[in-house]
């Protein structure tokens, strides 16, 4: 599945205080200052949440579910500094409940075939070539299949290190871990990565 791209990369290009500004006048109480972290993040959460769902639309009400959670649990944020993993930590969390519904959903539910045969253009793009398209889909059923054959712990690092561009201490952050933990998940799945000449062939193929 390819990613949405996001036409801005705000959050990238405000600094840590004006992000932590932001955090603490929404817990006093400031709806302009919630909607601003909003606007600054919200690109980053779609993407987050189509990286874990491969649905756009699964991705667009993820998005609003995070951010309604994060605007009714502002006041338990415990330092404004913190604010994006603690959003992150939301999303993951908000992501896997999704999944665990799915999956609840579908053992009472009969289906008339295997689903996910086919990758759904993601949002926002502007129209590639043929060429072009296919090398990306390639490339992103190579990362899904990498992904999927990763432990659970190793996955979420890659993930949020890769995919999601968090630090190695704002993944720490969102997962709860050490910062030497969260490296030694990365470096293993590094390691293995570097093993997959398929996909790095496919990097270099990606115009």
């Amino acid at each position: 599945m390819s990613p949405p791209e996001s036409n801005s990369r705000a959050d990238h290009d405000l600094s840590p205080e004006a992000v932590e500004d932001l955090a603490g006048r929404a817990q006093a109480g400031d709806r302009m200052a919630f909607d601003g972290l909003v606007n600054i993040f919200w690109s980053d959460i779609v993407r987050l949440a189509y990286y874990r769902t491969g649905s756009a639309q699964d991705a667009e009400d993820l998005a609003q579910e995070i951010f309604l959670k994060a605007f009714r649990s502002i006041k338990s944020l415990r330092q404004p500094a913190h604010f994006k993993p603690w959003l992150y930590r939301i999303a993951v969390n908000k992501v896997t409940d999704h999944h665990r519904k799915r999956r609840l959903r579908s053992i009472f539910t009969s289906l008339d075939g295997p689903e996910g045969d086919s990758i759904p253009e993601p949002p926002d793009l502007e129209s590639p070539s043929p060429l072009d398209q296919a090398a990306r889909r390639q490339f992103w059923r190579l990362v899904d299949d990498f992904c999927a054959s990763l432990p659970r712990r190793e996955r979420e690092v890659f993930t949020l290190r890769f995919m999601d561009q968090l630090t190695i201490g704002e993944i720490a952050q969102v997962l709860r871990r050490s910062q030497s933990a969260v490296k030694t998940h990365l470096y293993r799945a590094v390691a293995k990565f570097q093993k997959k000449p398929a996909l790095i062939n496919a990097i270099r193929g990606l115009s």
